[in-house]
């Protein structure tokens, strides 16, 4: 009975070491246990993504310590029937400037939302700020959780680019000869951090389609997939009013051309860093665009073999993406962006592909 009053001494007389493993109990609970999931994660990235039509704004998200999840590629199929098979398509667009006829076009396509993943990257510029406004408020309506499920697309991805970009977007400005290889590089840097951000392992087809397209067949995404090819191309072509106030047509994108000989014998006078642009009096290289291969009676499934693609509109089987084929930012074989995308494709064994006949329209500013 007498040892217990020194025990009960030194309790009364050394409170903390009574409450000193209660506060470290509650410390742990605070800083190091409670779960933080609604804070906003720590990114290696400066810039923010959204994911509208999803629960947490926030990506990547917080997933359980004993989450892993299983994908086995070898079941992953890129078919000419990719609707009825199911297969997801990531649309990607480089966006400067938002054109609600871009957007209208996009809703008409038939193909199933529910299988199209969309990712958008927009600089950092004064106009750039302005169509990520105006896109973000139409993705809100479509992506509004009233909506019906088929109604939505199945995701939604929204980058801000941190790497410079031209100032002005205007079209005779972006295109002038002197900035090409300025622009191209940034465009190409643009381009791949919106593939390997948005690229997943249930990806079937990447298609790209440029914020200026504003008119395609509605069955787009069918077509281009029922040629089964690894990357095809349509032939981005300009409405306008000739000078008798009619309407008509012309070829718009000439980075879809075949290689020729004059092409190659100005490769070979190029020191490493030079590239060549296709469509450019400065450098006549002689080589066949597709674009002044347009038949109005032709057959749309009308194939030709490319070596160099325009972006307007280009599918892409996910694999040759997977495989390696990116748009270089920096001369490769003298080529730049998505005509060195091409080259690079080519380069790992895949064939390209480009549709003459088979039309789509870009805005006319």
């Amino acid at each position: 009975m007498l040892l217990k009053y020194p025990i009960v001494y030194q309790i009364r007389r050394n409170p903390v070491k009574f409450f000193t493993p209660i506060l470290g109990l509650i410390f742990l609970w605070v800083f190091l246990i409670q779960d933080k999931s609604t804070k906003k994660p720590n990114s290696p990235y400066s810039y923010k993504s959204k994911v509208f039509g999803k629960k947490n704004d926030w990506i990547p998200r917080n997933l359980p310590a004993d989450h892993i999840s299983h994908y086995d590629l070898n079941k992953l199929a890129s078919t000419p029937m990719a609707a009825y098979n199911k297969e997801r398509v990531l649309i990607l667009t480089p966006m400067a400037k938002f054109h609600q006829g871009y957007w209208d076009n996009l809703l008409s396509l038939t193909y199933p939302r529910s299988l199209i993943e969309l990712g958008f990257i927009f600089p950092r510029t004064q106009e750039g700020d302005e169509a990520l406004k105006n896109l973000e408020r139409q993705v809100k309506k479509i992506q509004n959780p009233k909506n019906k499920i088929e109604e939505r697309f199945a995701k939604v991805v929204i980058l801000r680019q941190e790497h410079e970009s031209l100032k002005s977007q205007n079209e005779k400005d972006r295109h002038a000869f002197k900035v090409q290889k300025e622009r191209r590089s940034q465009m190409a840097t643009a381009r791949n951090s919106l593939l390997f951000t948005t690229i997943g392992p249930y990806t079937s087809w990447v298609l790209w389609l440029d914020s200026d397209i504003v008119e395609t067949p509605p069955t787009l995404i069918q077509d281009l997939a029922s040629h089964d090819k690894p990357v095809i191309a349509a032939n981005c072509f300009q409405r306008y009013t000739d000078d008798n106030n009619s309407p008509a047509i012309r070829p718009y994108d000439f980075n879809n051309w075949i290689e020729s000989d004059e092409g190659l014998r100005i490769a070979s006078t190029l020191g490493d860093d030079d590239i060549i642009v296709e469509g450019y009096s400065e450098i006549a290289t002689y080589r066949p665009l597709m674009g002044h291969f347009y038949d109005e009676n032709g057959d749309p499934k009308t194939e030709m073999p490319l070596d160099g693609v325009g972006g307007t509109c280009l599918m892409v089987k996910a694999d040759v993406h997977r495989d390696g084929a990116m748009f270089p930012n920096f001369p490769f074989y003298h080529l730049i962006e998505t005509e060195g995308f091409a080259k690079m494709a080519k380069r790992l064994g895949y064939d390209v592909f480009g549709l003459p006949n088979y039309l789509v329209y870009h805005y006319n500013e």
